[in-house]
Formats: C-alpha cells, sequence, structure tokens
C-alpha cells in the first residue's frame, strides 16, 4: 500500500460536488491561480429546477464571478402570485419589487431554475479551463498535516493540500470525517416536485390551489411550470408519468405533460457540527440542508463558497491557520439563522398560513454580517453607517472605465479605500506582501477630476453611503465585506489588520 507521506501533491484543492457551491468555489480558487479538481458522482449534470431563485447577495457575487449577465438574461422576475379558491383566481404579492438603489443594485430575486444556474458556473469553469469530472465518486479519504489523500471510485489516488465536501445533503465526505448532522427529517410529510407543461395554464403567475396543496410557478424562457403537490400522511406517489398527469389533473382540472424531472421532497432540516476537521471542509448542502422555503439553500451554499474561497488561496500562500477557522465561525452561525427563517415559512405554509407566502428583507441576505466574529471584533472601530464585517455596498463614483464601486472590487482582490487627506498620504506607505491576494488603493475625494488611482465622489453618495465623516482607511475583503476600519495611527493600525488576511 503506499504511504500517504510518498505521494506528491498533485494540485492545492479537490472539490466533491459540481452543483452551484461546488462549482462556485472551484471558479473562485481558479481565478486566483490555483490548481483546482472537481469530481462529481453522477453521470451528468442536474437536469431539474428545484432551487430556483437567486437571492440578490447572490447576484452581486455572480457578479463578481462575470456570470451575472448570464444568469439575467436566462432567468425573470418572480410573477406574483394566483390563489385558486373555487371559480376565483385572486392575485397576491409574495414580495416586495424594489427599485434599485446606489447601494443595492440588484434588490429583487431572481427566478432561474438550478439546472440553468448550473449550466451558467460550469460555462464559467471551462473558460477557466476546468471540466467537470462526472461519473466520478470519491471512495475515501486519510488526511494529515500537509494534505489529504483523496480514493476516487477510478482507482486514482488524488493528493491535495485541501479538500472540500459540497457534495450534497447525503455528502460522502461529511460521513467519511463522522461529524454530526444534527436535526430531523420528517418521512411523514413528502411533496412531490414536477418539471413539465400544462395546457391552458397563464404564465403570468405563481399559480397555488391552497385547497389541494398544489402550485404552478412558470420558469422564464420556456412553457414549463415548476409543480409543487404536498401529499398527505402515508400517501405513496406513483411516479409514472401518465399516473402524476392523472393525480394534477384530479387535483386541478388540467392537463400535465412532457414530465421532464420529478423529484419526493422531504423536510429535512439539519446543520453539521463543525465545518472543518483538518484540512477537509464542508460547504453548501453538505453542511446544512434547508426546506424548499424563502429559497435560502442554494443561496446559502454559494456564499459559503464565497467566503471559503479566498481564505484557503490565502492559506495556501501563507496567511495563519486561523483564518481557514473563520470560515465555521462566520458561516455556521449564518447557516443556523437561515435554516431557523426557512423552517419558519415552511411550517406557515403548511398551515396554509398567507403569512407563510410573503417574502421579505431578511431572505434577499444583504443584511447578513460577520460582526462579533473572528475577523470582526464587536469593539472594532465603525463609521456612521457600517461596521467591520458587514457587507461592503455599491456606491456611485469616476474612475477610469466605470462609475460605480462594484467595478472596483470585482476581481480576487483586496480593496483599500483612502477618505480624507491624512489616510490618503498613507496610502501610497502601507505595506502588503506580494504573495497572495493583491491589494488596490483608491483614494477618494470629492469634487470633479481624476488623477491616477483616485476616485472621485462628486455626488457625495459614496461617503454618505459609507458613513464617513472624517479621514479613514475602509479595507474591503475579496469576498466584500469590511475587512477593516481605521480612522488613526495608519501605518501600524493597518499592519495590524492587516495580519489576520495576509501570508507571513
Amino acid at each position: 500500500m503506499t504511504e500517504i507521506h510518498d505521494i506528491d501533491v498533485d494540485i492545492d484543492v479537490l472539490i466533491a460536488g459540481a452543483g452551484p457551491t461546488g462549482s462556485t468555489l472551484a471558479a473562485d480558487l481558479s481565478r486566483r491561480g490555483l490548481r483546482v479538481r472537481v469530481v462529481d458522482k453522477a453521470p451528468h449534470a442536474f437536469e431539474g429546477s428545484r432551487a430556483k431563485g437567486i437571492q440578490p447577495r447572490t447576484q452581486e457575487v455572480f457578479e463578481d464571478l462575470g456570470v451575472l449577465n448570464e444568469a439575467l438574461a436566462e432567468g425573470g422576475p418572480y410573477p406574483l402570485a394566483g390563489l385558486h379558491v373555487g371559480p376565483v383566481t385572486a392575485p397576491w404579492k409574495m414580495q416586495q419589487r424594489s427599485k434599485p438603489t446606489p447601494d443595492v443594485p440588484y434588490p429583487n430575486i431572481l427566478l432561474l431554475p438550478q439546472h440553468r444556474t448550473d449550466a451558467i458556473l460550469h460555462r464559467l469553469l471551462d473558460r477557466l479551463g476546468l471540466a467537470v469530472e462526472y461519473g466520478v465518486a470519491l471512495e475515501g479519504f486519510a488526511h494529515d498535516a500537509e494534505g489529504v489523500t483523496s480514493t476516487l471510485s477510478t482507482g486514482e489516488l488524488v493528493r491535495s493540500k485541501y479538500l472540500v465536501g459540497a457534495d450534497g445533503g447525503a455528502s460522502a465526505v461529511r460521513a467519511a470525517t463522522g461529524l454530526g448532522f444534527v436535526g430531523d427529517t420528517d418521512d411523514s410529510d413528502k411533496t412531490l416536485i414536477i418539471d413539465g407543461t400544462i395546457d391552458g395554464l397563464s404564465r403570468d403567475r405563481w399559480h397555488m390551489w391552497p385547497r389541494a396543496s398544489a402550485g404552478a410557478c412558470p420558469l422564464p424562457h420556456s412553457d414549463q411550470f415548476q409543480l409543487m403537490i404536498r401529499l398527505k400522511p402515508g400517501d405513496t406517489p406513483n411516479l409514472d408519468h401518465g399516473a402524476l398527469a392523472d393525480r394534477f389533473h384530479a387535483l386541478t382540472g388540467l392537463k400535465l405533460r412532457d414530465i421532464t424531472w420529478v423529484s419526493v421532497f422531504r423536510p429535512n432540516v439539519r446543520l453539521v457540527e463543525h465545518y472543518r476537521q483538518g484540512r477537509v471542509f464542508l460547504a453548501g448542502d453538505a453542511a446544512h440542508v434547508h426546506t424548499p422555503a424563502g429559497a435560502q439553500g442554494l443561496n446559502t451554499g454559494v456564499q459559503d463558497a464565497y467566503n471559503l474561497g479566498w481564505k484557503l488561496a490565502q492559506a495556501i500562500a501563507g496567511a495563519p491557520d486561523s483564518l481557514l477557522d473563520s470560515y465555521e465561525a462566520e458561516r455556521l452561525p449564518i447557516a443556523a439563522g437561515v435554516l431557523g427563517k426557512s423552517s419558519e415559512l415552511y411550517q406557515s405554509l403548511g398551515k396554509h398560513s398567507v403569512a407563510g407566502l410573503k417574502r421579505g428583507d431578511e431572505e434577499r441576505q444583504l443584511g447578513l454580517t460577520y460582526r462579533g466574529g473572528p475577523l470582526a471584533p464587536a469593539d472594532a472601530p465603525a463609521t456612521e453607517t457600517l461596521h467591520v464585517g458587514d457587507r461592503a455596498p455599491d456606491a456611485p463614483c469616476t474612475a477610469p472605465g466605470t462609475r460605480r464601486l462594484f467595478d472596483l472590487y470585482r476581481g480576487p482582490h483586496f480593496t483599500l479605500l483612502a477618505f480624507g487627506p491624512g489616510a490618503t498620504k498613507a496610502l501610497p506607505d502601507l505595506t502588503w506582501p506580494t504573495e497572495g491576494a493583491a491589494l488596490r488603493r483608491y483614494a477618494v475625494r470629492s469634487g470633479r477630476g481624476i488623477d491616477g488611482d483616485r476616485i472621485t465622489d462628486d455626488t457625495g453618495r459614496l461617503t454618505s453611503i459609507y458613513g464617513v465623516a472624517g479621514d479613514a482607511l475602509i479595507l474591503v475583503r475579496p469576498d466584500g465585506y469590511i475587512g477593516s476600519i481605521i480612522t488613526t495611527d495608519w501605518t501600524a493600525s493597518f499592519a495590524t489588520a492587516a495580519e489576520a488576511f495576509i501570508p507571513k
């Protein structure tokens, strides 16, 4: 048997699972120049609509990765709900449709079937020169202080610096770690999810039949609907397409045809006890599984990957190992909160409560913060509007090639904004290593004109949105969160703040 230490490190990161979480992580790592492989035990890409809601914060992640325009082109807005009560169909607004603002450019959820989300991310991986290896399962692994040796179903041994399990609720990676997956699965509560065409049903409503516990959401740019039928306890459905069509007709009087995907969903609400075990990490459904209510699961998984990617790259470049510990410390509380909200909405639906149909700001995930975590101490300096650990908002500005901050943030780098003459004067003298993610520095000034790496706040909105009243340095992490706010003793304070992020 080959000894672990006799195998050279082949790659930096092996990712098990090529769904939205694994694909987002692979793309982020690849654009940072890391050696990555993605394996998936499935024979091909996922083909169903399943998780179909892309929340505003995830849209911002997709913009950073360069795929938001594709997502917007292939998706669409959520329609009004149409509640069928006898012969009457009553319109119902499930969520407020908001207008873009300077700090929130994408305020509304995007309706995008999961198979299209996967395809968009896989095309991105192709452009980055990375192919998903389908039909390849992770059969086991052993890890030590220097790396992980994984055994694939092909018989190949792969030595990597890190292994990430993004392989779903039945994660083989999680099972092999022995970590607890705390929660419940209700086998008595089942829902049929079906992709198919419905004759004679308008496509401008998310149709709901409360008495039949059924719904049909039109999928954009197609003639398909995603159907959901809540089953009664003990009901074992016949999944033959003809039998499903007969069931739907009996419930609604409508004809269902051309079924392309069927699944039986059971409420499964679980959270792993730890996101990390040595050099092995869990992300997405491998770490937390949700009810479908509120469109939270896919989005939370994508943001897990977005949080983990830059930290893995920095650690490989020589940053402190404690940076990797911050992944669990930041993301596990978020997942716990999201699980609670998703379960609350699902329980409301089970009671046929109209409140269960309502969606608000909490589901958009723009207000999620890492305040109080290891990278965002509660006593850290703050501005009038922002704390360390908050999402860094967009804002209008004038700079070469752009008129908004998000264009400057796009990419795998850190960004440093200097407000006021004192911070601006210190900006060139702040040290940053050549290894790992680069630091891009911008001095913010009012008035007109652009000079080098300066950005102009012509309207004053940038300064207002960021709540800066005087001199300040604001460091923005690669994942778009505030990494540090410095208001005095520029050089020493910046060096202290950067210690958590940069290679030694």
